[in-house]
């Protein structure tokens, strides 16, 4: 029954999301705000003493954490500095050790896990962040211009 609740949740957030999307003009994937706030709302049944299977908001979890790192790739492929997949191989397990943290609340794994989440794009996009898209190209164009 759980699993029935759940995917309605995800559709109907999503549905809600697609719509803000189109209204207000935001950037979101209304899939992933769906499967976010859903396993948001059943950690926080969880805590609040309600009988939820973990392992549920724990497969969401594991979503997130994966979305979230191929949407910084993304960004990084663009990055001076590369190397997209060492760096899902440091953010993934990770993210993952945060997300067992969160539903074992292992509060200090936790805190330590999200600061070298919070610090792992810091390394490999570096200060000035990701390149915009076709920098590249103009800096080539430029050079074969003279």
């Amino acid at each position: 029954m759980l699993i029935t609740i759940t995917a309605a949740s995800i559709l109907a957030i999503s549905v809600f999301a697609w719509l803000a999307k189109r209204v207000l003009r935001i950037e979101i994937c209304p899939v992933c705000a769906g499967v976010l706030l859903t396993w948001i709302g059943l950690v926080g049944a969880y805590f609040a003493g309600y009988r939820i299977d973990p392992v549920i908001p724990a497969l969401l979890m594991g979503g997130s954490v994966v979305g979230i790192a191929y949407q910084l790739e993304k960004k990084l492929r663009s990055a001076p500095t590369g190397a997209p997949l060492l760096f899902k191989m440091l953010f993934i397990p990770a993210g993952f050790v945060s997300a067992y943290a969160v539903l074992e609340q292992e509060w200090a794994v936790l805190l330590f896990a999200t600061a070298f989440l919070l610090l792992l794009p810091l390394l490999f996009f570096g200060k000035t962040g990701p390149r915009p898209e076709g920098v590249g190209d103009i800096e080539k164009r430029l050079k074969d211009c003279c």
